[in-house]
């Protein structure tokens, strides 16, 4: 029951969002999202333990991590509105800072895996790559809720992000390598460690784990690291800034260069998080830490 309740709400703001334009969308979940961190402590203190490594001792936690909150309610509020007839709109407000090198990157027969963080709007840089003729194949955290899931499944098919789930006991990987091999592109996240099973890193000054995932794939398949930061604008759209394409490491037993790639890794996702710290809405544990300040 709980479970259709939240598809029923998800799909309720959805429709209120649909009839709305965007300036009001964005502004309005931007500010639901910051009033949510006044009802929902233990997420704000959340954010607050993660700004504090990021923006140093002197940041007004408490202030950053409602901000945090702000852009996390923007996000969802963006994606309650998108509907097919938007897309070129959602194009035309946004903008991309090295589009020579992302369309390098789709052209080299290698394969590219687009390491992205949880910034910004994910499914706007998937309508993004869809654009440049490189419709992403993008792995997602399966729910319990599986009406919820198939929402957010057809809300990014209509990005043109095409969607495998990770479920316990599936595993996602032969379709990712395939993609790969195609000369194909595949989105993953790298800065949060689901299953705690990581490659030990410092990020930050702080110990903790990434996933192994991405120099994995790319170690099996030689495909293109290529990192990609998705940031809002102060006003609508997007900025998507394209890194250059990540030197993975040659020398060395397979291990040992998953290791230090994934450690060089947690390097660029410092430099993605530092251009707009109050913009990386992870509001789980990142750092052993955190799930003391829980």
């Amino acid at each position: 029951m709980r479970g259709l309740l939240a598809y029923l709400v998800f799909r309720a703001l959805a429709g209120l969002a649909a009839l709305l334009p965007e300036p009001v969308v964005r502004r309005l979940g931007y500010g639901l999202g910051y009033l949510k961190s006044f009802v929902k402590p233990r997420e704000r203190r959340m954010a607050e333990r993660h700004q504090r490594p990021l923006q140093g001792p002197r940041v007004n936690a408490r202030r950053a991590a409602r901000r945090v909150l702000g852009y996390y309610g923007r996000y969802y509020a963006e994606t309650f509105w998108i509907r097919p007839r938007r897309r070129q709109q959602i194009l035309d407000s946004c903008s991309v800072e090295n589009l020579e090198g992302l369309r390098a990157a789709v052209a080299d027969p290698r394969g590219v895996i687009l390491a992205v963080a949880h910034q910004g709007n994910w499914e706007a840089a998937g309508l993004q790559a869809t654009a440049e003729g490189a419709p992403v194949l993008a792995a997602a955290e399966g729910l319990a809720n599986e009406r919820l899931v198939r929402w957010f499944v057809g809300v990014r098919r209509v990005m043109g992000i095409e969607v495998v789930l990770v479920r316990r006991g599936a595993s996602v990987t032969p379709a990712l390598e395939k993609r790969l091999q195609e000369g194909g592109v595949v989105a993953l996240m790298f800065d949060r460690d689901l299953k705690g099973t990581g490659i030990p890193v410092t990020l930050f000054g702080e110990r903790t784990t990434l996933p192994a995932g991405t120099m994995n794939l790319a170690l099996r398949t030689g495909a293109m690291i290529l990192p990609a930061g998705i940031y809002h604008k102060q006003g609508a759209g997007h900025i998507f800034h394209i890194h250059p394409p990540f030197e993975v490491p040659g020398e060395g037993s397979f291990d040992e260069r998953v290791a230090e790639g994934t450690q060089r890794l947690a390097g660029v996702l410092e430099q993605m998080i530092l251009r707009a710290p109050e913009q990386w809405h992870v509001l789980q544990p990142v750092w052993p830490g955190d799930r003391e300040a829980r």
